[in-house]
């Protein structure tokens, strides 16, 4: 096994985007929390107050020689609307904004041109609204949230707001996915 990379992704509410990044192959742990918080450990009340400067995230941990980084990126573009400031869906706040906090310069220029293809592509009506900044820090959220779909998959929000993603997902990524045992 490589060297083992971490990527940092914010695509609004961390319960969808933990539950379609813990589905792709290479991918060996996903944790929801906090990145770029002007709080250090802040809860998840401080950051939906907004008074953290926190966006709801995930840390992925992956292989590098099984799944790219811009792989993970096109995932991304494509399993949230980045074309929204501030919002998924009903989801409203600095902290469900869409971010990549890259760790070194070359996850930068990975970002930026992926950004930049997205936004030529048409894929959306409007141009990406995504941050691409360094990344500051990350804070493990608590445990309630982590795994939030698999340990939820019949209350109500994961049914109606992460069911359709992870549909989507099987659709179009078919070859990016952990083979199930």
């Amino acid at each position: 096994m490589s060297r083992l990379e971490t990527a940092t992704l914010a695509g609004g509410c961390f319960w969808c985007t933990e539950a379609v990044f813990q589905r792709l192959r290479g991918v060996t742990s996903v944790v929801s929390g906090y990145a770029a918080s002007q709080v250090p450990n802040p809860s998840y009340q401080a950051v939906c107050s907004g008074r953290t400067g926190a966006a709801e995230a995930i840390q992925v941990t992956y292989d590098p020689d099984v799944i790219s980084y811009d792989t993970l990126l096109d995932v991304f573009w494509h399993l949230h609307d980045p074309t929204t400031l501030n919002r998924q869906g009903n989801d409203v706040g600095t902290q469900y904004r869409s971010s990549i906090f890259y760790q070194n310069e070359d996850e930068r220029k990975v970002a930026e041109a992926s950004k930049a293809a997205l936004d030529k592509s048409g894929a959306y009506k409007h141009p990406a609204v995504t941050e691409i900044v360094p990344f500051t820090n990350f804070y493990s959220a608590e445990q309630y949230h982590q795994n939030y779909y698999n340990d939820n998959r019949s209350q109500g929000y994961c049914a109606m707001i992460i069911d359709p993603k992870i549909k989507k997902l099987l659709k179009n990524y078919q070859s990016e996915l952990k083979v199930e045992a």
